[in-house]
This record gives structure tokens, sequence and C-alpha cells, in this order.
């Protein structure tokens, strides 16, 4: 993101991440990545009494977890008539019974360990807003019903925003960063490490470990990959999921004038709404959607549509004050990947959130001790990474894939770049290369390779969030220098000297 967005949670100071001393370097388990996924599975295995060490390259809480719009939902996004289609009845019944545990853990944890997070069980509403909408109600309904979670059906009444609705009780709220301190608080109260490194390869089989950007190495017994998505492979799930970017703004609106509750609408793409009490007499209205695949469709203006969709709910509401975006990591089938590596031992994964990241990511953490420990669980055949989901979502996705290789024919988003304005980027083409040049506020040129590191997909421009997105497989590098914001990638762009390229040549 850039300097102007900055998410509504981003004011809470998260604990440091200590330096690796050598009691670090075998551990019982190493989990990668200091998210809600790895410090909630690093608590579960330190009450299990594992020793675990936490291996974070940025800082606790850096990814995705600071951009969630913290919806904490058991009726999930992925329709449920979708997931009985997809998973069969008894998978949708899992679904809704993890998912539900895992709002549970959530309070759970929060009473054991004192985490004064603002959780609050409020009701959901699924809202259809169009006429058309009204028979996927109708077939949601029944199938929300077979998989355990009782909807009921109502009216829904928030502001402009009217229509039939279902209502699923015993959903909930929290503050996403004051929950991760204090779970992060809890596990090394318990014995956990979370250290700093930058893990650039994991290994499995009989020495299962990671290996570090400056050559030295952590063993473990086992490895968790909980860093949202997997680097360490680059074929294997990449294939079965995508990624989105989804936005989301915060703005005050009068306190009590929108009711304290979860709201979906069924519109493609869809929004979501909840507040979050201010304690001043004023609440924030978060309001989040117009989601796109990364790298694609970035032309837009994503705040300013959301704020006007939000005046529908609340005609009250003042101007937008905080805007962010996030990565939602879709799999083809609408659930998680949360289990082994498949063809490795002893490396377990989490990615795949499918817009429910904060669930999908407490659900690991019992299920992911079950298998580090040897045992068998419940949930482990549905979430299992190795799952194949041959349908139309994988054909369609995959193919999307192939098409963006054709950048790399392509002309050029402009000719030369002397005329790159300040704050703006382009893709320039000379010969049978790509190069992504930024220009920065101050007028600074700033010159990479478009190739994508992952699997060479010509990266593009993201003029909302100043940024270098791939469209292949949702890679995504900061504009000035090149490094990761979001993997599969596991390095940077490669920087190129600008005044040595054709930067102010036709091309």
């Amino acid at each position: 993101m850039n300097a102007e967005t900055q998410s509504l949670w981003m004011n809470v100071p998260l604990p440091p991440l200590d330096a690796i001393v050598p009691a670090d370097r075998d551990a019982q388990v190493c989990v990668v990545g200091a998210g809600i996924a790895g410090a909630s599975v690093a608590l579960a295995l330190t009450e299990a009494g594992r020793r675990v060490v936490v291996v974070e390259r940025d800082a606790i809480g850096a990814g995705e977890t600071s951009r969630t719009s913290a919806h904490l939902a058991s009726a999930l996004d992925d329709r449920f008539h979708q997931l009985e289609r997809w998973h069969g009845k008894d998978g949708a019944r899992i679904a809704a019974e993890s998912h539900a545990a895992a709002v549970d853990r959530i309070e759970q944890w929060c009473a054991r360990y004192g985490i004064a997070c603002e959780f609050q069980r409020i009701p959901g509403y699924l809202v259809a807003t169009e006429a058309d909408q009204h028979r996927e109600l109708d077939r949601e309904f029944e199938a929300a019903a077979r998989a355990g979670l009782a909807p009921s059906r109502t009216d829904a009444g928030f502001g402009a925003l009217t229509g039939p609705a279902l209502r699923f009780d015993a959903q909930a709220r929290f503050h996403p960063l004051r929950y991760l301190a204090g779970i992060v608080g809890a596990a090394r109260a318990l014995g956990a490490r979370f250290v700093r490194a930058d893990v650039r390869d994991i290994d499995g089989g009989k020495s299962p470990g990671v290996a570090l950007a400056d050559g030295s190495r952590i063993g473990a017994a086992a490895v968790v990959v909980a860093s949202n998505v997997p680097f360490h492979r680059r074929f294997t799930l990449h294939t079965k999921q995508a990624a989105y970017r989804s936005y989301v703004i915060a703005a005050r609106v009068p306190s009590g004038s929108v009711p304290d509750a979860l709201v979906w609408d069924l519109c493609e793409p869809y929004h979501y709404a909840r507040v979050q009490p201010a304690g001043d007499g004023a609440d924030w209205l978060i309001v989040g959607g117009t989601d796109h695949k990364t790298g694609q469709e970035t032309e837009r203006e994503p705040f300013a549509r959301l704020q006007a969709w939000a005046r529908r709910l609340c005609p009250a509401i003042g101007e937008t004050a905080f805007a962010w975006s996030g990565q939602i990591i879709e799999p083809v089938d609408g659930l998680a990947f949360i289990g082994r590596d498949p063809g490795e031992d002893h490396i377990y994964v989490v990615s795949g959130d499918s817009g429910n990241g904060l669930t999908h990511a407490t659900l690991a953490a019992p299920l992911l001790t079950a298998l580090v420990r040897g045992e068998t669980h419940p949930w482990q055949s549905v979430y299992d990474p190795a799952r194949k989901r041959l349908n139309g979502a994988w054909l369609e996705e995959n193919a999307n894939v192939a098409a963006q290789y054709r950048d790399w024919l392509a002309a050029g988003d402009i000719d030369a770049v002397a005329g790159l304005a300040p704050g703006a980027g382009a893709v320039v083409r000379h010969g049978l290369h790509r190069f992504a040049f930024h220009r920065d506020d101050a007028g600074t040129l700033h010159a990479f390779s478009a190739r994508c590191p992952h699997l060479g997909c010509a990266v593009r421009w993201n003029a909302v969030e100043r940024s270098w997105d791939c469209p292949c497989h949702g890679s995504r590098f900061a504009a000035a220098d090149g490094r990761v914001l979001n993997g599969p990638a596991d390095r940077g762009l490669e920087a190129i000297a600008a005044e040595q390229e054709p930067s102010t040549q036709p091309v």
C-alpha cells in the first residue's frame, strides 16, 4: 500500500521480534509467519507441550492480519450450496462446524489469557438486494440449514440496503491486532520464541528445517508454513488457488446509526460491512468489497466506489478516514488448504483463506497440532492440501493465468519514460524485454526487470496502491525498491540501473 492508505487497526503497537539465539536452532516445530495463522498454531502447539520457534521476515502482524475487515463468521463467503456441490453435505457440515469452533476458540482464548480485544458476539445478515437474487437466497437458506447453522429468514433494513435476508446468530467481531498481540504474548509465556529471519527455503524428509538468507539453518521435527501463500513450492497449490485484491474503508458514523452486525450482499463483486465502536459517541463503519484478481483491473477507484455504497447503508457517514486493501487467496473449491504439504514429509501448510482468513487461521491450530503429534483429526480430509478439484473454477482460473503470459508479446504501457509523472509507474518494452519504471514523488526514477521471480509472468503497475503486481499468481512488489509485498515470490524484482536503460528513447 502507498503512504496515503492505512488500516484502521494499525495504531496498536505489537510485540517486537527477538534475535535468534543458539537454542532456537533446534526446535520441535518451526512456524514460518507471525500473523494470526502462525501465532494461533504456535499457541496451540505450546499448549500441547511442543517447543516452538516462529520465524518472521518483517514484523508480527505485518501481513494480511493487519489488513482484514475482522469479520468472524461461520456463515462463509462461499455459499453453502456451492460447498455442498464441491464437498458434499458432510463436507459443508464440517466447514460450518469448524468455522464455528474457530470463533469459539477465539472467545475461549480471550477469556483464558485475558485478551482485551473487544470481542463481541453479533448476528450476521446475508441480504438479497435485487429480485434476481431471491432464488439464491432460498438455496442458501436450505443448504446452510443442512450444514447445521440454523439461519432464520428476515427482512433487512440497513439504510437503503433493504431486501429479504438470512440471519445467522453467534457470529462475532473483534480488534484483530489487539487479539494477535494477546495470543503472541500467551504463546511466549508458554515458551514459544518469535524471531526475525528471512526464510529462503524449507526442507522436509529426514532432516526438516528452514534455510535462512544468511546461510544458516533452523532444524525442526516439523515445519509449518503460515505465510499466507507457500513460497517454497512453485506449482503444488498455486494451480488450485488464485489471488484477489479486496478493498476496505472506515469512516465515522453516529453511534447506533448502523446495527452492530455483520452484513454481506449477493452482488458480484459483493460488499461487506460492520461497525467498530469508537467509544466517543460515534462508531467506525467498516465497508469492504470491489474485489478483483490481483494484477488485473487496477485502473479503478475502489475507495470512492465503497464510499458511495457505504452512503447507501448510512447517509450520515463522514468522509473516509482510513482506506486499505488485502490479499484474498481464493481456492477453487471454497475451503482453505490446511494440512500436510503434498509430497513432503514433516511440512505443513496453511493457505487459501477464501475471505475467511481469521477463522481458517484459527481452525488450523487444533488441526495442525493433531497432525504434528501424529494423530488424526475429523476435519483433515476436508482441508487436505492434496485434494484435487478439477471443476469449472479450476479450468477458468488456470486458463486466466495462461492468458497473462501474452503480456510478453504486447506493447508497453508507454513508449518512453522521459515524461513519466511523479508517483506514476509504467512498463516499457525494449526488444524482447519488459522493464518496470516508477518515478517517486521526489522525481527519482526506479527501474526493474518486469519479470516476476516466481514463474516469469510480467508484472503490471497498480496505480491505486503504487505497487508492481503479478497477474498470474498474485505476487506483489514495492514500487521504489522492488521488495516482496505478497508471495508466492520468494525474492524481489531484479533492479536495473535506470540511467543505463532506454529510459528516454522510443522503444
